[in-house]
């Protein structure tokens, strides 16, 4: 396959920024556009010579190499389900859902299926996450403290929590997939939120939440998410390790060990560049980076949700193997995932 014909579900902000960078691919062919609204769909499909679909079957019926589903977090299931029945690779933004029942339910049919999947947990792409990991090697964590401290986003869906999920499930599950991939996997958390929404009309979130989380490996953290302020104030994790201190936000990494201080920028656009690179490239056949997986991506929503349960009953919520274990293991004996031969 010479080019990768890219179906869009959703003509969101974030479907935009997905079609902006897929559009600068010479190997891909934006195929076309699907919204519930429909002038979303034809304003996004015009500007990239594409078509503009009456819903998801129509739009698998032309027949695309992946599809891409952007749509907000109430929004996820049945379009999945669709894909997945079809048999087309998914790249899938986060957070996957607003519940548990329906991420496992798409993870067991894409493991079933063997499917090529990928998730916008673009942050791993940072190239300071690697300088991250290696700094790391061998020298066990002994805490971390992550945050996401920002305003609510001019979405009418967002301040509403069966809609969004709240703040940690829709803005600091990128922390928290830093965290499970930097420092492990964690066995319990305990959360509280302030039980206040936010002064946005209709608003039932928390406005803000922390929690402390306990890891396999011994580490303990933080996390703290906050949707009060009028800008984005700080998103990132402090790490802690014996003779190390790390700061690493999605523009940078700063380091401070026995040689001193010193600080690495990073690309964050760079980062959304390289994760639809690599699916792409998956795709066609031709590489083999994608590092989140729907299945990775189900321990990080797992890990979510267990932070909005703690804290909206008061009581700690256990993860006792390991908010990923199970699909893993689902997964490792599903067949391969296959892309498409280039």
């Amino acid at each position: 396959m010479r080019v990768c014909r890219v179906g869009l579900v959703g003509a969101g902000g974030v479907a935009q920024r997905h079609a902006r960078v897929l559009g600068g691919f010479e190997d891909v062919e934006i195929l076309g556009v699907t919204d519930v609204t429909r002038s979303a769909a034809a304003e996004l499909a015009d500007a990239h010579g594409a078509a503009t679909f009456a819903d998801v079957e129509e739009l698998l019926a032309a027949g695309p190499d992946a599809v891409y589903v952007c749509v907000p977090p109430f929004a996820h299931g049945p379009v999945e389900e669709a894909v997945v029945a079809a048999g087309v690779p998914m790249f899938v933004e986060k957070p996957v859902s607003v519940d548990l029942d329906t991420a496992e339910r798409i993870a067991d049919l894409v493991a079933r299926r063997g499917l090529l999947t990928g998730v916008g947990h673009h942050w791993r792409y940072l190239h300071v996450v690697d300088e991250a990991r290696e700094l790391l090697a061998g020298r066990p964590v002994r805490m971390v403290s992550g945050a996401w401290l920002d305003k609510v986003p001019p979405v009418d869906w967002w301040a509403r929590r069966d809609s969004s999920g709240g703040p940690v499930v829709e803005q600091a599950a990128h922390v928290l997939d830093l965290m499970r991939a930097l420092v492990g996997e964690v066995t319990e958390v305990t959360a509280y939120g302030d039980g206040a929404p936010p002064p946005v009309e209709g608003a039932d979130i928390d406005s803000v939440t922390t929690a402390a989380l306990r890891f396999a490996d011994g580490a303990v953290g933080t996390l703290a998410a906050a949707c009060v302020l009028g800008w984005k104030h700080r998103a990132g994790l402090e790490i802690l390790a014996d003779g190390l201190a790390l700061s690493l936000a999605e523009d940078g990494l700063t380091i401070r060990d026995a040689d001193g201080e010193r600080h690495l920028p990073a690309d964050p656009d760079g980062a959304r560049t390289a994760v639809d690179r690599a699916f792409v490239d998956a795709v066609r056949g031709v590489g083999d980076d994608v590092r989140v997986p729907y299945a990775e991506a189900l321990g990080t929503q797992r890990l979510a949700l267990a932070v909005a349960e703690s804290a909206a009953t008061g009581r700690p919520v256990a993860l006792p193997t390991g908010p990923a274990a199970t699909l893993r293991a689902a997964t490792a004996a599903a067949p391969a995932g296959v892309g498409v031969d280039a």
